[in-house]
């Protein structure tokens, strides 16, 4: 298993925010796919940042993560997670997106995820 995730990059497309990693050989398990575990992780790194853009940049803490894997990613693919909020209630965020593998142009979808982040307040507070 990797030490690390590695350095993740974003950006924003028509007003949606995308994560992207390169993923190498570190990422992958011993049958040579890259890890679910490495896309868990990226998935809730990316998904995490949606919920605290919704939650007007207050700090929040992943309550779940639903990670479901539909094809497999060889090293030196580029990963790319698409995401929304779905919800946002006083406490709570629900967030959802899709892993996809770009290769120029086009994006083959290998995995898609959904989850609550709980909002987060400082001791104290109401």
């Amino acid at each position: 298993m990797p030490a690390g995730l590695g350095i993740p990059w974003a950006r924003r497309v028509d007003g949606a925010w995308h994560y992207g990693l390169l993923t190498t050989a570190e990422h992958a398990n011993n049958n040579g796919i890259v890890h679910g575990g490495v896309l868990t992780a990226f998935a809730d790194h990316g998904l995490s940042f949606l919920a605290w853009e919704a939650a007007d940049r207050g700090s929040c803490a992943t309550i779940q993560l639903n990670t479901h894997f539909l094809d497999g990613i060889r090293p030196g693919e580029f990963i790319e997670l698409r995401g929304e909020v779905t919800r946002r209630t006083q406490g709570l965020v629900f967030v959802r997106g899709v892993i996809g593998v770009r290769k120029q142009e086009s994006i083959r979808e290998v995995g898609a995820v959904d989850g609550i982040w709980r909002v987060l307040r400082p001791r104290g507070a109401e």
